[in-house]
């Protein structure tokens, strides 16, 4: 090892050690906290199996309340532990050969019925000659799915979601299009800062964990957006020459025929 390489080690190793501290708080939070919602679900219960006919009841309905607001409180901040997790842990990945079209398809299958709730309509544009990728399925998976709910979440009153993928140069393209009122330039500039969100309850994790994600894949993401004129997401991956061409099926075959507009 030479001179040069050793802070660069110790910064590593600094730096895996204080993910591990961190993370190890963050379940010691979790584990408490899990006690106090238990308990104030419980305590809900005891207000709910008071007698109707009890002089103490409006008293009562103000403490039921009382509960339920620290109930939700209980459980952002269980999600927001949750999150913060996913963005510390520190796994390696376990790469492997697969279609990056069948993910998507499967994942979009399975995302189908928000987006139908939400009103948006979800448009799959999946070259059928897109080459094989090295993908941890399950982690590029999560990273995915963040990025199609931020894209629905910013569509309050509906839209359409574009989702496309192509060849680029020794990689692969994803690209996530949505019609949402777009970013200005401040706003663009904090989206993978941690902990910034501009979502009510948002933990601002969703983001900087997507880009960790793709990055351990040996890929970029990076963001366009405008105000009123939506934003794109665009995520590269390298596809090793010597795999083969992850084939798609018949109807991602016919729809990658067709043209978006735009």
């Amino acid at each position: 090892m030479s001179a040069t390489d050793e802070p660069v080690l110790r910064r590593a190793e600094t730096y895996a050690e204080f993910a591990a501290l961190v993370g190890a708080l963050a379940h010691e939070i979790r584990n408490p906290l899990s006690t106090i919602r238990l308990n104030m679900e419980l305590l809900a219960e005891d207000f709910e199996n008071t007698d109707p006919a009890s002089p103490t009841k409006q008293r009562d309905r103000r403490a039921k309340a009382k509960i339920e607001l620290v109930r939700q409180e209980c459980d952002r901040l269980q999600k927001l532990l949750g999150d913060f997790l996913d963005f510390a842990r520190q796994e390696s990945l376990s790469l492997e050969p697969g279609s990056l079209n069948g993910e998507i398809e499967q994942l979009l299958d399975f995302f189908a019925p928000r987006a139908r709730e939400a009103n948006v309509e979800l448009v799959r544009y999946l070259d059928p000659e897109l080459p094989m990728v090295r993908l941890d399925r399950e982690t590029f998976r999560s990273a995915l799915l963040n990025l199609l709910i931020n894209a629905v979440q910013a569509m309050d009153g509906g839209g359409q979601l574009v989702v496309r993928t192509r060849p680029s140069g020794l990689g692969v393209i994803v690209e996530l299009i949505d019609t949402g009122p777009g970013m200005n330039e401040d706003t663009l500039a904090m989206v993978f800062r941690a902990f910034y969100s501009t979502k009510q309850g948002g933990s601002g994790l969703g983001l900087p964990t997507s880009r960790k994600i793709v990055e351990a894949h040996g890929g970029t993401i990076d963001i366009e957006s405008a105000p009123g004129r939506g934003t794109k997401v665009t995520i590269w991956l390298p596809a090793p020459p010597r795999l083969p061409t992850g084939k798609a099926s018949p109807a991602v075959a016919a729809a990658g025929d067709a043209t978006p507009a735009g």
